[in-house]
């Protein structure tokens, strides 16, 4: 793939993949983006994937057509991105490694690899002359690794974004940019949201044409689209005006009790409500969602004297990903002694800003016409707070 005439993508994909980092669902796989600047001198950006290596190598050294490669830059050393590290050097005994002070701690860690002179350490701001391309270097820590760094090419105008701007999806994958971005974002590098804004607002001084990310697309139209969004996903804003219904039911009464509650929402106007099954739905799409919306209401059934062990792993999972700043409300369900509703204001007392309403729903074992009176109140809350 052509990204420019002096630049080059010679990443691969990966369709095979059943869980990315072992925990999420990518059914459409996933991309491991790696490019070539081909110059007076050759600059490899970043590797891959272990998985992919054969077809990589295939792809560098056609584009490569016979020259050589004098830097490999390391953005990012997690192993989907710094895989095949070892293969290049090894095939490349003159190449230079470039990357900062972390970079080499972290290849020291993974590899065994002696680098002596075969390391140019840079810092924020230090610039590598290619021929008629230069490199600049812009440190971002917790982006979400410590040692993360983006490239910033000066003469073409190309943001080289490590994670950044990335999604699940192999390329040739035709979908929503914004659906699969926003779930590799919140589950990803969600709770690294002071770093992306800081991040932001280096990028904000430079001249982009391009970003060219570590996996998904090349994006080069609409740039605002993209940064905007990033905007609302590190500042922790709503996205969309609606509210999120997470439910744990074990045996079906608690998800009926959140589907009438949705209707009895909608009837009052709300035009955005989406119920999720816990135990069912994928939980990285329903973290998702919980950051997308400005109100979220949490239901229920009773489990061992908390809440139904997926809310419990849905709340963690929001805990771990800094979820703040949003309105929710409590519906639970319990035969003897319901207790759900505790358990999960536990949660979301730990997190920042988050505002609990007075107004919550008990049910005993199933819905009856006794409850409709506080599902209304409920109902008529979440709706005023828009």
């Amino acid at each position: 793939m052509k990204i420019t005439d002096s630049v080059k993508y010679i990443g691969v994909d990966d369709k095979d993949i059943d869980l990315f980092e072992s925990q999420y669902v990518v059914e459409n796989g996933v991309s491991y983006n790696s490019y070539l600047i081909l110059d007076e001198k050759v600059a490899l950006m970043d590797t891959v994937d272990i998985r992919g290596v054969d077809g990589w190598l295939l792809n560098m050294e056609r584009e490569l057509n016979g020259r050589k490669i004098d830097y490999i830059v390391v953005q990012h050393m997690e192993p989907d991105h710094s895989g095949a590290l070892s293969h290049v050097l090894e095939r490349y005994p003159d190449a230079v490694v470039v990357g900062n002070a972390k970079t080499f701690l972290f290849i020291s860690q993974f590899f065994e690899i002696d680098l002596s002179g075969r390391k140019l350490e840079v810092k924020e701001g230090d610039t590598l002359n290619l021929g008629s391309h230069t490199l600049q270097f812009i440190m971002a820590p917790m982006v979400h690794w410590p040692e993360v760094m983006v490239t910033y090419e000066s003469t073409e105008k190309l943001l080289f974004s490590a994670d950044g701007f990335g999604k699940f999806g192999a390329l040739d994958t035709k979908e929503d940019w914004a659906c699969e971005a926003r779930r590799y974002y919140f589950n990803i590098v969600g709770k690294y949201g002071a770093s992306v804004q800081a991040l932001l607002k280096k990028a904000a001084n430079l001249e982009i044409s391009k970003i060219l990310p570590l996996h998904g697309p090349i994006l080069e139209e609409n740039l605002e689209y993209y940064l905007n969004l990033y905007d609302i996903w590190s500042g922790y804003k709503p996205e969309t005006k609606g509210v999120f219904i997470a439910c744990a039911s074990i045996y079906g009464n608690t998800k009926k009790a959140a589907e009438i509650l949705a209707d009895k929402i909608r009837a009052l106007g709300e035009e955005k409500v989406v119920v999720s099954d816990l135990s069912r739905e994928d939980m990285a799409e329903c973290v998702e969602d919980a950051f997308r919306y400005d109100r979220m209401i949490l239901c229920s059934a009773t489990y061992d004297g908390g809440a139904f062990t997926p809310m419990e792993d849905f709340l963690h999972h929001l805990q771990m990903k800094s979820y703040r700043d949003r309105t929710v409300a409590l519906m639970e369900n319990g035969t003897w002694a319901p207790m759900a509703a505790k358990a999960m204001q536990g949660y979301l007392e730990s997190m920042k800003n988050i505002r609990i309403l007075e107004e919550k729903v008990t049910i005993k074992s199933t819905l009856k016409p006794a409850d409709e009176a506080a599902m209304d109140a409920l109902a008529k809350a979440i709706v005023d707070c828009r």
